[in-house]
């Protein structure tokens, strides 16, 4: 049997000046955002142990600053979800019902790989920036914030990667 305490306190509303339905809302795009950012994690990590080739040393480096990046970020979508109400997807099942990325199968080329994150956090971004839109109607400034930051990472992220294959035609 429950005590009164916890029954109290498991009823208590969430009372942030944001109405449910509008953090029920965001809560979705976040739990994409979540499964994105999870998935780029995984494959940036596999890139890491499994890259190969002339540029080894840079890509190894490059992707270990990446994934490291994103384990932090996902912690911090996660709990963003559970300030805002709702419970954060944490299974493959439930990332591979709402993402947008793909798995990675088999061992690509360096250049393959590259070309795959920059596709990837090119993804993030889209979601991110989707979300954002969710936020200003809900004004939810502290979401939108974390959407901020998380679009810069993943751009400048894109935009290093991109140069490593894009070849210079007097851009």
């Amino acid at each position: 049997m429950v005590n009164k305490i916890e029954a109290e306190f498991t009823q208590q509303p969430i009372n942030i000046g944001i109405d449910e339905q509008a953090r029920k809302q965001v809560c979705k795009g976040l739990s994409r955002l979540l499964a994105d950012s999870y998935l780029l994690y995984l494959k940036t990590q596999n890139y890491h142990w499994n890259v190969t080739g002339k540029m080894f040393q840079s890509l190894h480096t490059l992707f270990e600053e990446q994934y490291k990046n994103l384990a932090e970020a996902i912690d911090q979508i996660a709990e963003r979800i559970r300030a805002l109400g709702e419970f954060a997807p944490g299974s493959f099942a439930a990332f591979s019902k709402v993402t947008s990325l793909k798995e990675e199968n088999g061992i690509p080329t360096a250049e393959e790989m590259v070309h795959n994150l920059v596709v990837g956090h090119e993804t993030v971004v889209s979601s991110a920036r989707e979300i954002i839109n969710l936020c200003g109607e809900a004004e939810d400034d502290v979401t939108a914030d974390l959407m901020v930051e998380r679009m810069q990472i993943h751009e400048k992220y894109a935009w290093m990667l991109r140069s490593m294959i894009t070849s210079q035609r007097g851009h």
